[in-house]
């Protein structure tokens, strides 16, 4: 079946997040308080918390400091109170970049996305002036190192458990769903025992933009690190096709 998008290798993933992983850690933190505040702390009744612990063991987070994120949440009533906000604009040669941030300060992220993009020669946009070019969807990846199973068997696996597609990269799988049946979908995957190197909704590009110009390249490079680097940045979604 045909893949949706382009993702950077397996091995190249881990490598990144092994480097990054005091930022994967705040980043999950925030989520599971988010989680939490919204639907109560057991896992057994709140599918977002289900999916962002799934996410954190994708993550090599260990346990306890999952089970603490939790209790912290649940019992302190002065924990900040983080807000949901996204941003979009444009890269060099129109390149669409969406910004997802959990912050407890608007205005200080607000300034810090524009001052990302400003540096790197883009510029925020107005809402929803390039979401319409992505594809809001629930993508699992899945390490064919890791996976034991054939790939007709996985994918057969993964379509009887309502996922919409399902396709073949060189190291790994990509099952798609629909963002509503996300949970669903990978909670039957991990009853199956099937391993998961990340699981999310996230925005897929309908379209993919190639940048031959290395000012360009340079540009929006340091335009996507300093939005990573930023502690309030949850995710960043873009069409550049590396």
């Amino acid at each position: 079946m045909s893949g949706h998008s382009k993702f950077a290798n397996i091995k190249h993933k881990k490598e990144k997040n092994d480097a990054a992983k005091g930022k994967i850690f705040t980043i999950i933190g925030r989520e599971i308080a988010v989680a939490v505040k919204e639907g109560g702390a057991d896992p057994a009744n709140n599918s977002r918390l289900r999916d962002v612990i799934a996410k954190a063991k994708a993550n090599n987070m260990p346990n306890d400091t999952i089970d603490r994120g939790i209790k912290k949440a649940a019992g302190d009533a002065n924990a900040v109170n983080y807000e949901f906000v996204s941003y979009e604009g444009y890269g060099p040669n129109g390149t669409a970049i969406i910004v997802d941030a959990l912050t407890d300060n608007k205005n200080r992220t607000a300034a810090n996305v524009r001052s990302a993009f400003t540096k790197g020669n883009g510029n925020v946009g107005t809402p929803g002036c390039v979401s319409y070019m992505f594809d809001k969807k629930g993508q699992i990846i899945i390490d064919k190192e890791e996976c034991q199973l054939e790939p007709d068997d996985l994918m057969m696996t993964a379509l009887d458990a309502g996922a919409e597609d399902f396709s073949e990269e060189e190291d790994s799988y990509e099952v798609i769903t629909d963002p509503d049946s996300f949970s669903e979908v990978r909670q039957k995957l991990e009853d199956e025992g099937i391993p998961m190197a990340s699981a999310e909704v996230t925005m897929i590009p309908q379209n993919w933009v190639e940048l031959t110009d290395e000012t360009a390249i340079k540009n929006l490079q340091k335009t996507l690190d300093l939005l990573e680097e930023d502690d309030d940045v949850q995710a960043v979604y873009h069409n550049w096709d590396e």
